[in-house]
């Protein structure tokens, strides 16, 4: 049977779990990895949600939690729920004094005699001529050397997560509004040009929608913008050649209505046949 894998940025995951996001995993039950990003909260905060839905595998149940918490209180915070524990855990990302933390997370899993590694991974929002937007570039810089180490050495490899960049402008409904707004910038996009068409990473997303604009994953909340479909696809799932050969079922968790959201992204779930 193929693994199935989401992502899914939170926006706060006790808030998450307080809007609806229990009804949606109790619907989306054969995902066996979710990589969640924004977690914000604390160890114990995500142990005892996860273990009040199908209990923490320690204690008999289904699940077991890897969560890397940012530096700053409340800010960012990376995880990887999953029903299958972890052989090896990294979350080391770019040069000693570069804080990485709470943004990236990288986890091994045995299956069907081969290694996967799944990666949930935020990167900043940043800000266009602000501080912000030079640490966005740092982290930027900092994946793209991890990720040209990962192709070159390793067969099965997936980065999710809300990666804040929308590539192409099939990725943004409204693009030309946003030619000089972080998240659309060139120097943003010419990372992901290097990820895909230097590097060889699969986007899974526009392989199974080429030519099509999104299918969308974020929504602002203000105005009417989830109404209107007005997003970004900002969410991935980027895998290796190898993996990306094996993957089916590409879907966006959209919500039915606007006040049915859990949070202003969608889960996004592909499945892979290890």
């Amino acid at each position: 049977m193929p693994i199935q894998i989401a992502t899914i940025n939170v926006n706060g995951v006790r808030a998450a779990f307080r809007k609806g996001m229990v009804d949606w995993l109790n619907a989306n039950s054969g995902i066996e990895i979710l990589a969640l990003q924004e977690v914000r909260a604390s160890d114990a905060d995500l142990d005892d949600l996860f273990a009040q839905h199908g209990g923490l595998a320690k204690d008999g149940g289904q699940w077991h939690v890897l969560h890397d918490v940012a530096s700053a209180k409340g800010r960012a915070g990376v995880a990887i729920v999953s029903k299958i524990p972890a052989i090896a855990v990294r979350t080391e990302l770019g040069a000693p004094d570069f804080d990485s933390a709470g943004r990236w997370l990288e986890a091994d899993f045995e299956i069907a005699g081969k290694t996967l590694t799944v990666i949930s991974t935020y990167v900043h929002s940043g800000e266009a001529d602000t501080p912000k937007q030079v640490e966005k570039y740092k982290f930027l810089e900092a994946m793209r050397e991890r990720m040209a180490q990962l192709i070159s050495t390793t067969d099965y490899v997936l980065v999710t997560g809300d990666l804040n960049v929308g590539h192409t402008e099939l990725d943004i409904k409204n693009w030309k509004g946003n030619l000089k707004n972080a998240g659309f910038l060139p120097e943003e996009r010419a990372y992901f040009d290097d990820f895909m068409h230097k590097q060889g990473w699969v986007d899974i997303g526009r392989a199974s929608h080429p030519g099509e604009p999104g299918p969308y994953t974020w929504w602002s909340f203000r105005g009417q913008a989830f109404d209107t479909d007005a997003g970004w696809r900002i969410d991935y799932h980027l895998a290796t050649p190898k993996l990306a050969a094996v993957a089916s079922n590409y879907r966006v968790h959209r919500a039915a209505s606007y006040d049915t959201r859990f949070t202003d992204h969608s889960p996004v779930s592909v499945s892979y046949a290890l």
